[in-house]
């Protein structure tokens, strides 16, 4: 069955998979198909009859074929059989099984198994083991252990799961922070790679991974709609810059050209960046209420106190520039920002005179690096700035090599080789940057925690008219 969408990770429950010895074969297997249950504890160590078969077959035929992926019968096999007939995938799956039943604790007349499930796939897990004889009991939470997270974003969002997964696991009741992500990294990266030309390429390469039947690239595939929008979104500021393939004239600016007006794109970006940087503290005190309370939301530095301190920072500067009023203002907001901080370290800190120094310190690093994070955005403009620039000098130089067949074959071969190298580069680094900002300077405010990803048990089922 589908799983809800939600914008904070599935709800888990803690249960006990229950059946009497003899059915606990049947139970487990089911549970593997059913791919919905991570079962805790360690491993067993790999023993017994289905184990030693394996080994035997693996040293006579199998060592060019790599290692065994686990498959299931629905019925307990004779271990010999599948010696006898090779099968090598279903006695790894016996041994999976075996090492996970040999974990199993007895209660009576039954054998238990404790792990977590989403709340989501109960009905089912309870309907599957109701058939053999088996059933699921739900658990109270064991005191000081997480629940697992599992993300289930909106489905919009879902391709882009791994912008949060390669940063680490959410911790379990915050908000799932995806939905979010994806459109800013791609903002990010369109800002900084704005051109038309080679957004489309990009495009291209997309369509063509997506499309593409090469075996080395089959587990890349499922990656097409990272290109895909990034070159939607270089198309759009690209307009905006308007380049293409570099600021050739073909397109006019629909805004303003990087080169023209480098200091109007440096104050826009720091501008995103300011507006990112509350969103993420804003997310971030959501967070630390759901994790530690409304003290932690209010004093902690990704929190209420933080976000005041960038409010105020931002009033400072604008009223330095425009109004004194508004300087006033900004420097009292900045000032009771301060103050949650230096109560929210004094938690942490040792008293006496000692104290007093370290959260001084700690009160001055976290004023400095709310400066800093925000000067950190400049770089959305000067990577389009560097864009354009390297893009204009590809352009001048074919402009200077046109005239006669031989000028005009050089131009278009360095226009092309210029322009091909300038893509292969500033996409690597674009992309690398785009991620640098997302994780260093928004989700560290987000996250404070690592939470733990589920990890169910999952091994095919074949029915006995499927299996060999």
């Amino acid at each position: 069955m589908p799983r809800p969408e939600t914008l904070v990770p599935a709800r888990m429950r803690r249960v006990a998979i229950v059946a009497a010895p003899p059915r606990l074969r049947d139970a487990l297997a089911e549970v593997a198909d059913a791919g919905t249950v991570e079962l805790s504890g360690a491993l067993a160590p790999a023993a017994g009859e289905a184990v030693e078969a394996l080994r035997r077959l693996e040293r006579t035929a199998g060592r060019l074929d790599g290692a065994s992926q686990p498959r299931l019968r629905r019925r307990a096999p004779a271990m010999a059989e599948l010696e006898r007939r090779g099968a090598r995938e279903l006695l790894a799956g016996e041994v999976a099984l075996r090492q996970r039943a040999e974990r199993a604790v007895a209660h009576g007349s039954f054998a238990l198994l404790a792990g977590w499930t989403p709340q989501g796939e109960l009905s089912a897990l309870r309907e599957r083991l109701s058939a053999v004889g088996a059933g699921v009991v739900e658990l109270a939470l064991p005191p000081g252990e997480t629940p697992p997270t599992l993300l289930e974003p909106v489905r919009v969002a879902r391709p882009f799961k791994l912008l949060v997964e390669t940063y680490g696991a959410v911790p379990y009741g915050d908000v799932d922070p995806t939905p979010f992500a994806a459109p800013i990294f791609f903002l990010m990266f369109g800002m900084m790679f704005g051109d038309t030309g080679d957004g489309l390429l990009l495009i291209a390469a997309a369509l063509l991974l997506r499309h593409t039947r090469h075996p080395r690239l089959a587990a890349a595939r499922r990656l097409w709609p990272f290109p895909a929008v990034a070159g939607a979104c270089a198309v759009v500021f690209g307009l905006l810059y308007g380049e293409l393939f570099g600021p050739t004239g073909i397109l006019p600016a629909l805004w303003t050209a990087p080169l023209d007006h480098p200091t109007t794109l440096l104050l826009v970006g720091a501008a995103i960046g300011i507006v990112l940087l509350l969103g993420a503290h804003a997310l971030g005190a959501v967070n630390r209420l759901r994790e530690r309370g409304p003290r932690a939301a209010l004093l902690a530095p990704s929190g209420i106190a933080g976000l005041l301190v960038l409010i105020g920072g931002v009033l400072l500067v604008l009223g330095f520039a425009y109004v004194a009023a508004i300087a006033v203002a900004g420097a009292a907001v900045v000032t009771l920002g301060a103050s949650l901080l230096y109560a929210g370290f004094r938690d942490d800190s040792p008293r006496g005179a000692l104290g007093v120094l370290q959260r001084l310190i700690e009160l001055f690093d976290a004023l400095l690096r709310t400066g800093s994070n925000v000067l950190s955005f400049t770089r959305l403009a000067a990577f389009g700035l560097m864009h354009a620039a390297i893009g204009e000098v590809v352009v001048d130089g074919t402009r200077a090599l046109a005239g006669g067949a031989a000028g005009y074959l050089a131009a278009a071969v360095l226009f092309v080789l210029g322009s091909a190298l300038a893509f292969a580069l500033e996409a690597l680094v674009v992309g690398v940057q785009a991620l640098r900002l997302e994780y260093y300077e928004l989700f560290s405010r987000v996250f404070v925690e690592e939470g733990r990803p589920f990890r169910p048990w999952s091994i095919p089922l074949l029915d006995d008219e499927e299996a060999p």
